[in-house]
């Protein structure tokens, strides 16, 4: 891997990465991080280009977030972790799952889509705009390039196909909020896919891990503690 991702570790046991979402870092985790270090090693990473992570040269997409993943998983010698992740980190998770199941003990996703499509469209027409305007805007201006790469995630990624869901074979809980900008039939389209999956909707946006985390905390911790 041509950079070293920024990541913090609190807790001991089994490790629990923490995935965040487009144009955020590890830090939106700080709820998640505090509760689950109790049992876990809680490790919450800054994704390439995002938080204290440096953009590095390599392509900017879900595929290569899934490939640093990979390799900071080999460089921390972690050889299987729980994963969670939000928004476009969920997407990193599901990718990485269908890709290095033997890697995955048990995988938590909220608010993850497959496609543009699963966006509701009110959401993904604004994204669109912004990410046209962002487009032009980079032609003048040296620093709207890093929102262009950031927009580009929701535009043009993370395009996975719904059969490769049933590759993932670790035990699953797809969550997401019952105002999620996911569309509610997309999310019961990932979980009914997955083998050994179940569903989990909050009351609450797509922001449930920050706004709703006592509820959302509660849900995955009995998840992990299943047998």
């Amino acid at each position: 891997m041509d950079i070293k991702l920024h990541y913090t570790e609190t807790g001991t046991g089994f490790p629990l990465i923490l995935l965040h979402g487009n144009s955020e870092s590890g830090e939106v985790f700080v709820h998640q991080k505090a509760y689950f270090s109790n049992a876990y090693r809680v490790i919450a990473i800054d994704t390439r280009g995002h938080g204290q992570s440096p953009r590095g040269s390599a392509p900017f997409t879900i595929r290569q977030f899934v490939e640093d993943l990979h390799a900071f998983m080999d460089d921390l010698k972690i050889e299987k972790a729980h994963l969670l992740g939000f928004s476009d980190g969920g997407n990193i998770a599901l990718l990485f799952a269908i890709q290095y199941p033997e890697r995955v003990s048990k995988l938590i996703v909220s608010g993850a889509n497959l496609d543009t499509s699963g966006v509701k469209g009110i959401y993904q027409g604004v994204i669109e705009l912004g990410y046209k305007f962002a487009s032009f805007m980079a032609k003048i201006r040296e620093g709207a390039k890093k929102n262009v790469e950031f927009l580009s995630l929701m535009v043009n990624d993370p395009n996975i196909k719904v059969e490769d869901l049933k590759k993932i074979k670790a035990p699953t809980l797809v969550m997401a909020g019952t105002k999620d900008m996911v569309k509610e039939n997309h999310t019961k389209l990932i979980k009914n896919t997955i083998p050994n999956a179940s569903l989990v909707i909050i009351e609450g946006t797509h922001f449930i891990p920050v706004k709703k985390h006592e509820v959302f905390n509660k849900e995955v911790k009995e998840f992990l503690d299943l047998a």
